[in-house]
């Protein structure tokens, strides 16, 4: 699997402050898919520069997952979520609901984030805050997803993944023959 992180900021970018973020991404990346990372770049928040390298390290660098931390908020340079949402093909909303409904229950500023996820080809991208501890935070809450989520994205099918659909039968058959009532 190869996995890329892209911190989104102007002051990491021109060496203002060093980025906290993307360090703390690689250190969870190496812990829980036990490899290390391959691609970690800094880029400005600059909407042409964040597209350019999503899309190239989708088309070209052939990653399979590209974290992107920072500019999701509602700065006037934030374009993170744009720039990202030009650069996929197809949206992945629920990893992005599930990291909105998780921050909420630890700060109400969580209603603030702009996140956007989706997928290129077969990578999948997600936008991630630019705060370390929510950064984190919200990699943890979709990281029991994405095993799943990248394995069908490269084609797999149904697996030990899959969850129970929450009818069980004899609910489903109930519910039939009232239609066809």
């Amino acid at each position: 699997m190869r996995i890329g992180i892209l911190t989104i900021s102007d002051r990491a970018y021109e060496g203002v402050y060093e980025d906290e973020s993307g360090p703390a991404l690689i250190e969870l990346v190496e812990q829980h898919f036990q490899q290390p990372h391959d691609l970690y770049h800094i880029c400005p928040d600059d909407f042409i520069e964040i597209k350019r390298a999503i899309e190239k390290w989708c088309d070209d660098a052939h990653m399979d997952l590209i974290l992107t931390t920072g500019g999701t908020g509602f700065a006037p340079r934030d374009v993170t979520p744009e720039a990202t949402r030009a650069a996929i093909e197809r949206e992945a909303p629920g990893l992005v609901h599930a990291m909105i409904h998780a921050s909420l229950q630890k700060t109400p500023h969580a209603m603030l984030s702009r996140m956007v996820a989706g997928i290129r080809g077969r990578t999948l991208i997600v936008n991630l805050p630019g705060s370390p501890k929510a950064a984190r935070e919200n990699f943890l809450t979709i990281l029991p997803a994405l095993p799943h989520a990248l394995e069908l994205i490269r084609g797999g099918g149904a697996s030990e993944h899959e969850l129970e659909h929450p009818i069980d039968a004899e609910e489903r058959e109930r519910q039939e023959r009232n239609v066809m009532d």
